[in-house]
């Protein structure tokens, strides 16, 4: 049987692996699943249909899969489904879909959320995300894989952010990042690559070297982002990383991609 405290609630319905646990005054609601070796800490508020995967550690004060802040919401059926080992930390709040994205808010594998982190409706993680202290995402926001939000930074809704995307503290997005860019600022601007990302992922120095050459092209001064993403297309066929930002480009989104800040013409 599940490890439960004297102290804790579960509610009818609720399904616990026999490896799971949940601390002293925490609340597992009617339409929770705890998959193996799930753990629940004090005076967490777990609700909804939420699905939380193995390995996963949800620490005090969290409130998961309660209803989405959205005054669209009426009360549909909606889920939020949690990957395996995956770090909740303390007040973090994370709600599940509304009719209007799918009903469904997905996070990933591997992902580590401090504390006050605020996941909204509908909105899509990948894989090892990182969401630092108070980060904050609208809804709709789609983060992919190895993406990280510095403290205090809000993304805007239906933002994109591409793989091994970074975003600096303090920051406010309210554009597209392409994989593997790094934007800071109140607006963001696209300052880069995110070269520290990369580096720690392992990528090759000629790997890098070929994102710096083609995101210099790509954000360069002449012509237009169409006719220079034609040229980064033409120019790196091939090369599997710099397609992952053609690609990001070309498929779009409900925002504008963010780009590097224009510089002064007498500098």
């Amino acid at each position: 049987m599940a490890d439960i405290h004297s102290t804790a609630i579960i509610e009818n319905g609720a399904e616990l692996a026999d490896t799971a646990s949940v601390g002293p005054y925490s609340i597992v609601g009617s339409g929770v699943r705890l998959a193996d070796g799930v753990k629940i800490h004090a005076h967490v508020v777990l609700g909804g249909q939420t699905k939380i995967g193995a390995g996963t550690e949800i620490f005090p004060f969290a409130s998961v899969g309660l209803p989405p802040q959205d005054k669209k919401y009426h009360g549909e059926v909606s889920r939020l489904e949690i990957g395996a080992n995956c770090v909740i930390r303390e007040h973090v709040t994370i709600n599940p879909g509304t009719e209007g994205g799918g009903l469904v808010t997905t996070i990933g594998d591997d992902c580590l959320l401090l504390v006050g982190a605020h996941v909204a409706h509908d909105c899509r993680i990948g894989n090892h995300v990182i969401l630092v202290n108070h980060a904050t995402l609208g809804g709709h926001c789609f983060i992919d894989d190895y993406a990280i939000l510095g403290g205090l930074s809000a993304v805007h809704q239906f933002v994109r952010i591409g793989e091994s995307g970074f975003v600096g503290g303090m920051s406010g997005v309210e554009n597209d990042i392409i994989p593997f860019g790094s934007a800071i600022g109140n607006r963001a601007e696209l300052g880069g690559l995110n070269i520290v990302g990369l580096g720690r992922r392992g990528f090759s120095r000629d790997a890098i070297h070929q994102l710096r050459r083609a995101y210099r092209t790509l954000f360069g001064p002449e012509g237009t982002l169409k006719e220079r993403l034609a040229d980064v297309e033409e120019e790196f066929a091939g090369d599997e990383n710099v397609k992952k930002i053609v690609d990001f480009i070309r498929a779009g989104g409900d925002r504008a991609i963010c780009t590097p800040r224009a510089r002064n013409s007498g500098s």
